[in-house]
């Protein structure tokens, strides 16, 4: 009777341990502590240390110091580099421009189905990407054929390679990644437009305010949160930027015209088999995502305080 005693007092007392008010948060938060040590920081820290060695397999690890880090900007880095940031620039351009156009006009009133019409703009997000590149590879191929090259044929232009130079290899990407990604912007705008009390815009109008003075000085300002956090993703998403240029150009990336920073890492890693360099690519990478979207908050006013 004692021993069952004893343990009915100790089931009892851990019971009450974990219904605890100061032990209960941290019972809550526990499964994501746990999540975020296996799956982010424990990763992460490995990368860092991996950065400063030499892996040539499981059981050959040696301690370089920085040579990763000085042989990292090479021809090959540069160019990635460069791609990545004339990708990024122009991805936050267009993502960020035309689907606010949109988002306005739909919100309006004056477009009849506007449901439909979000609809039709937000199913290319759940296309699949290889298979969005695979169709924009064969409608941008070399061919006189390809739709593009007919296009251009009927405003009596020659056939062009597109996705064989920098520059319509470019445009080329850019509009796959407008044509999946633009449905989603214009839902974040939509929500932000519908937040905006109607009051405001019932008060211009008395003050003989036009559509774009509306826009300007109400619509604008009002979603300024939600312009924030799409430039901010659309930041990430165009300095994350791979799976878009596999599904294009494959293995045949004459030059590195589509190779990006995130692809430039994984050539390293996997075809090269230095993930010590890859590494380092990828925290230099961080890091300037990382100072791009401060210095777009900032310059968004994102840190001022409101009185």
């Amino acid at each position: 009777m004692q021993v069952h005693s004893s343990v009915e007092k100790e089931t009892v007392r851990k019971r009450n341990i974990l219904l605890d008010p100061k032990v209960v948060p941290y019972v809550f938060i526990a499964p994501f502590l746990l999540f975020f040590l296996v799956i982010y920081l424990y990763p992460f820290i490995s990368t860092i240390l991996m950065s400063f060695q030499r892996i040539d397999g499981p059981n050959s690890v040696e301690f370089i110091g920085t040579a990763n880090y000085e042989r990292l900007f090479n021809r090959n880095f540069k160019q990635a580099l460069g791609t990545t940031f004339r990708y990024a620039f122009w991805d936050v351009v267009v993502l960020t421009i035309v689907p606010l156009i949109f988002a306005v006009i739909l919100n309006s009133g004056s477009v009849k189905f506007p449901s439909f019409f979000k609809s039709v703009f937000f199913v290319p997000a759940l296309t699949s990407t290889i298979v969005v590149g695979i169709v924009f590879r064969l409608a941008f191929g070399t061919l006189e054929t390809a739709p593009a090259n007919r296009l251009l044929a009927l405003f009596g232009q020659p056939a062009k390679d597109w996705l064989m130079f920098p520059d319509t290899g470019n445009f080329v990407l850019i509009l796959l990644t407008l044509w999946r990604w633009m449905g989603v912007n214009i839902i974040y705008y939509i929500s932000g437009l519908q937040a905006i009390p109607q009051e405001r815009y019932e008060a211009a109008e008395i003050d003989g305010a036009n559509a774009i003075q509306k826009f300007f000085h109400i619509s604008l300002p009002g979603i300024k949160p939600v312009l924030i956090y799409v430039i901010t993703i659309t930041v990430l998403g165009g300095f994350a930027m791979f799976t878009e240029s596999v599904a294009l150009w494959a293995q045949n990336n004459p030059g590195g015209v589509g190779r990006t920073i995130v692809g430039y890492m994984y050539l390293m890693g996997f075809y090269k088999n230095n993930m010590g360099m890859a590494s380092a690519v990828g925290l230099v990478l961080l890091g300037l995502v990382l100072a791009v979207n401060l210095i777009q908050l900032i310059a968004m006013g994102f840190f001022k305080r409101e009185d």
